[in-house]
């Protein structure tokens, strides 16, 4: 049960203190079906395997372990940090580089890779319109289409990181044309899932939907409920977005859960009901998985 689509498992657990071993062996306790680690660097790919291989290592019970190793799967991706953005070509020679040196079973997607217009100096990210001139904006264009290209040569699918910036992500994929993947943390509306949805993307929801202020209740509501069955997907986006009752606290695959009981509950649906489901799409988007 509860599979999550999203995760950055060396940020949890470097970063924010998570207990990497306790993660994994709580979700294949549960019989977890597939966990996707994340990539936002040209060149994180080995040491995030490394990170998560050296936490199997340290769980005991050799059944656990061996699921874990099962359900664990990787992406390889570009975040549009500004630096990277700016440096690209180069960037882009060393994410090729280091997927060819990797498991090719293990790898499910390309991705995050995408644009961010959401200005928040003191935020994580530290993003700051003004380190977006026109050059930045054109650039940050070219990285996310680059990783569509490469997406669709290797053809895997894409995680898409759109933030406050629907119009140019829709620009993007429609003039590459490759529509297979997600996207990802969806913070956007019924009309922008319509678009996305007609071309054939996923939709993937996390801890943010348990956020929702009282007046906007009704408007989530719908928004669950829109997406098709066969195309909803759920996700922590860890060590990020912990939903509610854990806001605000580094978040983990194993609070997927909360995010899990909040959708089933806006759709009218058993919580297994929905875990199968979410598992039936996996199945369906990432062809690497058994």
């Amino acid at each position: 049960m509860f599979s999550d689509t999203h995760f950055h498992f060396k940020m949890m657990t470097e970063e924010r203190g998570i207990d990497g071993p306790e993660t994994l062996k709580i979700m294949a306790e549960r019989n977890c079906f597939f966990g996707l680690d994340i990539g936002t660097r040209c060149d994180d790919l080995q040491g995030r395997f490394e990170c998560v291989e050296k936490s199997l290592e340290k769980i005991e019970d050799e059944v656990l372990r061996k699921k874990a190793e099962k359900f664990v799967y990787y992406s390889a991706g570009i975040w549009p940090d500004v630096e990277e953005i700016h440096d690209r070509e180069n960037c882009m020679k060393k994410l090729r580089q280091s997927i060819q040196a990797f498991p090719k079973e293990k790898l499910a997607a390309i991705g995050e890779g995408g644009l961010d217009h959401h200005w928040n100096p003191s935020g994580a990210d530290g993003r700051c319109e003004s380190d977006f001139d026109q050059k930045t904006y054109q650039g940050e264009r070219e990285l996310f289409e680059m990783q569509l290209e490469l997406a669709r040569e290797l053809n895997l699918p894409f995680i898409i990181h759109s933030r406050d910036a629907f119009e140019d992500t829709l620009a993007c994929v429609k003039t590459i044309g490759y529509h297979n993947g997600i996207v990802h943390c969806y913070s956007y509306g019924i009309d922008e899932a319509r678009a996305f949805l007609d071309l054939g993307w996923y939709i993937a929801f996390g801890g943010a939907t348990t956020y929702t202020k009282k007046s906007k209740l009704e408007e989530m509501k719908a928004l669950l409920n829109f997406v098709p069955s066969d195309r909803l997907l759920l996700e922590t986006d860890s060590p990020y977005l912990s939903p509610v009752p854990f806001r605000g606290q580094a978040n983990s695959p194993v609070k997927i859960e909360f995010v899990y009981n909040h959708i089933a509950q806006n759709r009218g649906m058993a919580v297994e009901e929905l875990s199968n489901l979410v598992d039936e799409n996996i199945r369906s988007l990432f062809k690497t998985v058994i």
